[in-house]
C-alpha cells in the first residue's frame, strides 16, 4: 500500500503549464502568494520561483518588442491618426501619454526614499502611451514614485525618437508635461473659442490613456494593489502585464466589470511649470489652424 509520502508529486517538476497558470492567477488577483500556492497545490517558494524574474514574467516581458511597438509603416501612421481623429475630430494624433503608480513594497537601502511619492506611499511611476484602441504602444518602467511624469519623458527613448524624427505626428499629455511642437498639452486659461474647443477635443481624445489605465489595471489587479515582490521583479511582473494587455485587445477579449475591483487611488498630476517658446507658438498656429471655426 502506498503512503502518503510516497503518493505525492514532492520534488518532481513543475508542469509549465501549471507555473504559466499559476503566474496567471497572481496577476489576475493580486493576492498573496501563499493563496496562490494552496490553490496550485505547491509551496509559496515555488510560486515566488514561478512570477519571479527567471521564469513566467520574464519569459513575458522577452514579448515585450513584439507586443508593444510603435507604428512601423506610413499605412499603420494613417491609420493611427484617422481612428484619434475619429473620437473628436483631433488631427495628427499617434498617441497618449501619460504615467501611472503601481504600488509596491519598501524597496529597502539608501534609496528606498526615492521610491516613495507625493501621496506617502512606495511605487513605480509608469509611463505609457495609448493607441486608440487602449493598446499599449510604449512603456517606460524605470521611474521610482517621486519622479516627475516630466523628467521620466524627459530621460526615454520616446523622446528621442520624435527628437530625430523617426516618429512623426502629435503626442497628447496632461499638464504635467511639457509643451513641445510634438508634445500637445491643454490650454490653462482658454480664453477664446479656438482655444475652448481645442481643450474640448484634446480632453476627449487623451481620455482614452484614462481608460487603458483603467481597463489595464482592472485586467491585472496585482497592478492596484501593493506588489511585494523584489523590485526587479515587480518590473517584470509590470511589462508582463503590458504584454498579456495588449494580448488582449488584439483578441477582442472581454473587458472586465468594474465591480469587484480595488480602486486604484493614484498620484495628482503636478503642473509642470517650464516655458517653451517654440512649442507655445507651434500650439498656437496649429489651434488656428484647426479649431478656429465651430464644428
Amino acid at each position: 500500500m502506498l503512503t502518503r509520502a510516497n503518493n505525492n508529486n514532492r520534488g518532481m517538476p513543475i508542469p509549465p503549464i501549471l507555473k504559466i497558470l499559476t503566474a496567471l492567477r497572481f496577476y489576475a488577483t493580486g493576492c498573496f502568494q501563499i493563496v496562490c500556492a494552496d490553490l496550485s497545490e505547491v509551496t509559496q517558494s515555488t510560486v515566488s520561483d514561478i512570477i519571479k524574474i527567471q521564469t513566467v514574467s520574464a519569459a513575458l516581458a522577452a514579448k515585450l518588442p513584439e507586443w508593444v511597438k510603435r507604428p512601423a509603416t506610413e499605412d499603420d501612421y494613417t491609420e493611427i491618426r484617422n481612428d484619434f481623429y475619429a473620437v473628436a475630430n483631433f488631427p495628427g494624433v499617434v498617441g497618449c501619454i501619460d504615467c501611472t503608480h503601481i504600488p509596491i513594497k519598501s524597496p529597502g537601502g539608501e534609496l528606498a526614499e526615492v521610491y516613495r511619492n507625493r501621496k506617502g506611499w512606495f511605487s513605480m511611476n509608469v509611463q505609457v502611451v495609448s493607441g486608440p484602441s487602449m493598446e499599449i504602444m510604449d512603456i517606460v518602467c524605470r521611474g521610482p514614485g517621486s519622479v516627475h511624469d516630466a523628467r521620466i519623458f524627459h530621460n526615454s527613448r520616446l523622446k528621442y525618437r520624435f527628437e530625430t524624427g523617426q516618429m512623426r505626428g502629435i503626442l497628447l499629455g496632461d499638464s504635467g508635461y511639457p509643451l513641445l511642437p510634438y508634445l500637445y498639452t491643454p490650454v490653462l486659461r482658454p480664453t477664446t473659442g479656438p482655444e475652448r474647443r481645442y481643450n474640448a477635443s484634446h480632453i476627449r481624445t487623451r481620455s482614452i490613456i484614462e481608460r487603458t489605465f483603467g481597463v489595464w489595471k482592472r485586467r491585472f489587479p496585482c497592478l492596484s494593489m501593493k506588489l511585494r515582490t523584489k523590485r526587479q521583479t515587480s518590473l517584470k511582473v509590470i511589462l508582463a502585464c503590458a504584454v498579456l494587455h495588449n494580448v488582449a485587445v488584439r483578441y477582442n477579449a472581454p473587458i472586465p466589470e468594474q465591480e469587484g475591483i480595488i480602486p486604484q487611488v493614484d498620484v495628482p498630476v503636478q503642473e509642470h511649470r517650464g516655458r517653451y517658446v517654440r512649442g507655445a507658438a507651434e500650439r498656437a498656429a496649429f489651434i488656428q489652424r484647426h479649431f478656429s471655426v465651430e464644428g
